[in-house]
């Protein structure tokens, strides 16, 4: 595929599947044997549409609503490069604005490999899941 039509194709997977909640684009465009990377913890890769799926289930029982907005986008080759913004909504209704950046690789018109990279840290933050930590302490000598 044209780059200008991979680029199309994320930022359709960007509506459907976050803005739009369409489980269906998941199995479309993502291919059976994908991999992806940044979406779990520890590094844990997921791995075909099924667990994608999963893993856009759960995010979307924490936040029921989710609004992403491409910054950028840009393609070269079979790579598609996107900067966007995100604003997640928690049952209780608390929002949280965080954004990211998603590189994928491009198979057959197919999202076989991605890359995820987005500001957890901002999101457990903002829900007082996690408290930041003075840098005296963390720079303070043990007695």
């Amino acid at each position: 595929m044209a780059e200008t039509e991979n680029v199309a194709l994320m930022k359709r997977w960007f509506e459907e599947v976050w803005n739009q909640g369409k489980i269906e684009t998941v199995h479309e465009l993502l291919a059976k044997s994908a991999v992806g990377f940044g979406q779990r913890e520890h590094g844990r890769p997921t791995r075909g549409p099924d667990d994608f799926v999963k893993f856009a289930t759960e995010l979307r029982t924490a936040f029921p609503r989710v609004q992403v907005k491409i910054d950028d986008a840009f393609g070269c080759q079979d790579k598609v490069i996107t900067r966007w913004t995100a604003d997640l909504t928690s049952p209780a209704g608390k929002t949280v604005t965080i954004t990211g950046m998603t590189m994928v690789r491009m198979e057959s018109g197919q999202i076989a490999e991605g890359w995820d990279n987005w500001d957890q840290l901002t999101m457990l933050l903002e829900l007082g899941a996690v408290k930041m930590v003075s840098p005296q302490i963390i720079g303070a000598k043990a007695s």
